[in-house]
Formats: structure tokens, sequence, C-alpha cells
């Protein structure tokens, strides 16, 4: 298991800076988010620490060569966008820009892609699957003839009023990882797993991870703080940020040492990217900075033990 970060939380940042900081902090790895360069239109959204429109080997063999030097690896290319919005042209947007992300991932020698299915919030599961068949079969064709392996974080994303009431990302639960995968059965289709939104939804973190061991490509390690005395005055049908809160690993409700531990049981060795969303340390990139190197301290005892 190699311990990384995520890119999003160093927003302002450029490559170098982001790779120099992982290297002097004994991070093996980094995520990095490839969003379109534009402003972003939600948090933690917009991030771009490569830039893949016009992206060559040239460019390619640079980011290898600084990496190399630095002893840092990329553990996946990421870009979280809603690919079955309603509006089709806004969704053909963001399917051509992660068709980029995967050309790019070619590129560098980064054999994983990380990615939200997306959702249209406003249907439910089974209407919204024939449109998911006819974005995702042709992205997953055009990956598997580059050999990239697609990677969707487990997270509903519904956070805010206009995400009510389903939320903008469809693949939040092992009942529909398990008809995805057998949707989608030739393909190297996996999850990028947090564990914390299966807390925040009332779930089993770990129960998951047997199962679907061979089909966790990527991971994350990010805690959540669920406040039961709002949940039971608001119940699970309010909006989820009335009654939790996204925090670093240690200051939340998942037992690190225990998680890690069933990550190795079940022979997770890939990368485990620190997320850091905690509002606690928000306030300025040298928080950002601390909350990452907070994180690592608090899980290498877990991961080297």
């Amino acid at each position: 298991m190699k311990l990384g970060i995520q890119s999003a939380i160093l927003d302002g940042m450029t490559f170098e800076e982001v790779i120099d900081f992982a290297a002097e902090n004994d991070f093996e790895c980094v995520e990095i988010m490839c969003w379109p360069v534009a402003k972003a239109e939600r948090k933690y959204a917009g991030v771009t620490h490569i830039d893949v429109v016009d992206f060559t080997q040239e460019k390619a063999n640079y980011i290898n060569d600084y990496l190399k030097i630095r002893g840092v690896e990329i553990s996946a290319l990421g870009y979280y966008p809603n690919l079955l919005c309603p509006d089709p042209n806004e969704a053909q947007i963001y399917v051509d820009h992660l068709k980029k992300v995967i050309e790019a991932s070619v590129l560098l020698g980064v054999n994983i892609v990380t990615t939200f299915i997306g959702n249209n919030w406003h249907k439910n599961i089974d209407d919204n699957w024939p449109r998911l068949i006819e974005v995702w079969q042709p992205l997953l064709e055009h990956a598997k003839s580059k050999n990239i392996k697609i990677s969707i974080e487990n997270c509903a994303m519904f956070f805010t009023n206009d995400e009510w009431p389903a939320g903008k990302n469809i693949a939040y639960s092992p009942k529909i990882w398990r008809r995805l995968f057998a949707e989608f059965s030739c393909y190297d289709l996996g999850l990028n797993y947090d564990p914390s939104h299966l807390v925040w939804m009332q779930m089993d973190y770990k129960k998951p991870l047997s199962e679907f061991k061979d089909r966790i490509f990527h991971a994350h390690a990010k805690d959540v703080s669920v406040d039961t005395n709002k949940l039971d005055d608001v119940g699970t049908m309010a909006n989820p940020l009335e009654y939790h809160c996204p925090r670093i690993p240690g200051r939340g409700d998942i037992d690190w040492k225990s998680y890690i531990s069933k990550m190795k049981d079940v022979g997770f060795d890939g990368a485990l990217c620190i997320e850091v969303e905690d509002d606690g340390y928000k306030d300025s990139i040298e928080m950002c900075k601390q909350a990452l190197i907070d994180s690592a301290n608090y899980l290498r005892p877990f991961i080297k033990g």
C-alpha cells in the first residue's frame, strides 16, 4: 500500500510545487487533478495540476523526468464531472475532456483514471440506466483500447440543494456497483474507494472490501463526523451536510487501524491518497498542507504496522 495525496486541496500550486511538497513529506504518490483550465463550478473542482489539452509526449517526458528526480509517482489522473447531467451538450464537453485525460494517462504511463459515473439526479436508477450505457460503453471501450483502468469514486455527490434528491454520481452503493460491474464485465471498471461516504449514508464501510477487493483500483483516505443529534432531528432525507462534516483521518468516526488492517487482509496494495475537505484546515494553503501532513502522521503507523 502506497500513501499519497489527492492534489485538489493544493489549488494554486504548480505541478512542480505539488510534487516537491509530496517528496519533502515522504509521500509516495499523488492523484493529480486534470480539470480544464477554468473557474471551478463547485468546491474542490476545477483544479488543474496537469493540463491535458494539447498534451504531447514531450510534455509527458518532462513530467516523468521531474517525478523520477523527486522520487514520486502519479497514482492516477483525476477528473470528476457529471457525465450524465441532463444537458447532453454539457455532458458531451465532459466526455470529450475525459477522453483527453485517458489519452494523457497513456503518454504518461499512468494506467488509472479516477472519475465519477455521473447521474441525472431528477431520475431514478432504472431510468438513468439506458443513458448510462449509451455514455459509458464507448468510453470504456476507448479506455480498454488504451489499457487504462477507470476508477469510480463512490460519492453520491449530494451535498447541496441543487443536487437533490438523488445526487450527481450514481455509483454510491454496493448494490449499484454490482450492477455496474455486471453490465460492464469485460472492462477494467473499478472503484476509487472512499470509506467516508459510506459512513454518512449509514453503511458499513469495511463490509464491501471483501466482495469488491478485485475492483478496488485506488483509494481515498478521508474521514467524516456524523452528528447523531442532528441526524435524529433532520433524518436521512435532509441535505447530508445538515448532519455530517468531512474530516481528516483521526478527527472523525472511522476506525482507521481496523479499516487499513482489513484493506491489507483483502490484498489491497495500491495507492491510498489523502483527500482533504475538512473546513478546519481551509483558511490558507499552509493549513491545507498541514492537513495532509497531520493525516499522514496519523495513518502511517497503521500502514507500516
